[in-house]
């Protein structure tokens, strides 16, 4: 499976007994939910999530397997102790899918764990943890309705399209997986036909949090070099970190690439409108009726630029590509410093809305075993970080100073020339008695409203190009970061390298995060002033 993609993943959940005369009928419901998922999605590699139990979940892993769909194994507990389940040919089935899966592992537990777990515990764990861990949950099950405390199919859809558990940690409040329904008769209940497909959840909202990640996808097959490495060179295998590390590297290419485009924009609009005031004032007060093609010219010009801004999404791919870059750092150092938890789950709300994809990247992205040893962080995340933001605010500072000597002199020059034609109208223009108009007034009168409405209008874009770059709030987020990071490496020089500072460091970087996206979302490519 390609490491710089995010996959889509197809969770299982169903009935452990299935009547032999369904099974042809729910195979083929099966590899043609799949095979819909794949034509629709086709930059979106296709994984299966299981558990290889008997019934629903072996015959979707087989399903998966003849089409090429690799499997990942989540247990409910370890293989010595699960494999009691199984009874003869089921048994061999489980061993041969196992021995095929890319990944394998035992889910970790959602719930508190009470003081003496049952089996029927750990299966609604797993059961938890399937269905929050990917997009799309089949489910081969006749529809009957389930318990709240139960570990059965019913309750694993509820898991998926409710969120219906209680989760010991704070987790993610999504509710975007999307659950596609094969009714499976059970026993001597019938109804519909074996394999008749209902999808369940809402599915406008699933849509559009596939749309994007099939469009990342897509746009993340043209890849420029590299950048520099996420996390220093490590000796054990850990594929979750390589996955962090292709997508993050393929998320920050992308931004940069759409912040160019972006800057690039504005730029071009800020000129642009300019050039359509001087041109409008040239047609009006010099009577060069010629200029009002010149006017029209720059204004179809600037409908383009505003469409091209609009239909390359270059300002939303810009943010949103920095926003998983960056979850994708917390997350990747938090596993690669040994933590188990999920950075989705210290997320803030307001981007859990506002941008649901990443979210759901970041938690199937995040489908793996618990990380085998833990590293120090604080030369390739705190001090990394540190100094990051310490170099940011120094070119920040510099592009605001920048930003103010260019606005400032615009701004003067309007003022010179203002004074300029004030002094004009006093002495020859006629104002005051004492002085009468000379004959050639209206041509001087004239040229100074040129002059004086093209500058007073290139330092208002001037001045809207800057603000949208939002310099002097960046200076003050980097300088916020730079002392909190300071603080956190005295910390690890003072305490050392615990669990609860990783969170915090976790935490307020994606709060950090957040906050940037929030208050660059207004800053779209337009002709506002």
């Amino acid at each position: 499976m390609r490491t710089d993609r995010i996959p889509l993943t197809v969770g299982v959940t169903g009935h452990r007994a299935i009547r032999p005369q369904d099974v042809p009928a729910l195979t083929a419901g099966v590899k043609g939910a799949l095979t819909e998922l794949g034509q629709r999605y086709p930059h979106c590699p296709l994984v299966m999530l299981t558990d290889l139990a008997e019934g629903a979940s072996q015959l979707c892993a087989r399903a998966a397997l003849e089409m090429g769909i690799p499997l990942i194994v989540a247990l409910p507990m370890e293989r010595s102790d699960f494999e009691k389940d199984f009874q003869g040919p089921a048994l061999e089935t489980f061993r041969s899918l196992y021995d095929r899966a890319e990944q394998r592992f035992v889910a970790p537990a959602a719930e508190a764990v009470p003081d003496a777990p049952d089996r029927d515990f750990y299966y609604r764990q797993q059961g938890i943890y399937v269905a929050t861990h990917c997009h799309v949950l089949l489910a081969l099950w006749d529809g009957g309705p389930g318990t709240p405390a139960a570990c059965g199919t019913a309750e694993a859809v509820s898991f998926a399209l409710e969120r219906s558990y209680r989760p010991v940690l704070s987790a993610p409040l999504l509710s975007a997986t999307a659950v596609i329904h094969l009714f499976t008769p059970r026993g001597e209940r019938t109804g519909e036909a074996a394999g008749t497909v209902h999808v369940l959840g809402e599915d406008e909202t699933w849509r559009t949090l596939m749309d994007r990640t099939e469009e990342f996808n897509a746009l993340a097959h043209r890849p420029d070099d590299d950048a520099g490495p996420l996390l220093p060179q490590r000796q054990e295998e850990d594929p979750l970190l390589d996955r962090f590390e292709g997508v993050y590297q393929r998320a920050d290419q992308l931004s940069l690439q759409y912040a160019g485009v972006y800057r690039r924009v504005l730029a071009l609009l800020a000129v642009v409108s300019t050039l359509i005031t001087a041109a409008f004032l040239l047609y009006d007060e010099a009577n060069l009726h010629w200029m009002i093609l010149v006017c029209g010219a720059a204004l179809v010009l600037a409908f383009f630029l505003q469409r091209y801004a609009g239909r390359s999404s270059c300002h939303r791919r810009y943010l949103e590509y920095r926003v998983l870059a960056e979850s994708l750092r917390a997350q990747a150092c938090l596993r690669y410093a040994g933590v188990r938890r999920e950075a989705v789950s210290l997320l803030p709300w307001s981007q859990q809305a506002e941008t649901p994809w990443i979210a759901m990247a970041m938690t199937v992205l995040g489908v793996g075993e618990a990380p085998r040893q833990g590293h120090d962080i604080r030369a390739c995340w705190a001090e990394n970080q540190l100094i990051y933001h310490q170099n940011a605010q120094k070119k920040a500072r510099v592009k605001l100073r920048g930003s103010g000597r260019v606005v400032g002199v615009a701004l003067l020059v309007s003022i010179v020339l203002y004074v300029a034609a004030l002094i004009f109208e006093l002495l020859f223009g006629g104002v005051l008695p004492r002085f009468p108009a000379i004959l050639s007034a209206e041509n001087y009168r004239t040229l100074l409203k040129l002059v004086l409405g093209s500058i007073s209008a290139a330092t208002l874009f001037i001045s809207n190009y800057y603000g949208k770059l939002s310099l002097s709030r960046s200076v003050e987020d980097h300088e916020k970061m730079a002392v909190f990071y300071g603080r956190i490496v005295d910390r690890l020089d003072r305490c050392g390298q615990d669990e609860s500072l990783l969170l915090l460091l976790g935490r307020e970087e994606l709060i950090e995060n957040g906050n940037w996206c929030s208050y660059q979302q207004d800053n779209t490519p337009d002709l506002s002033l």
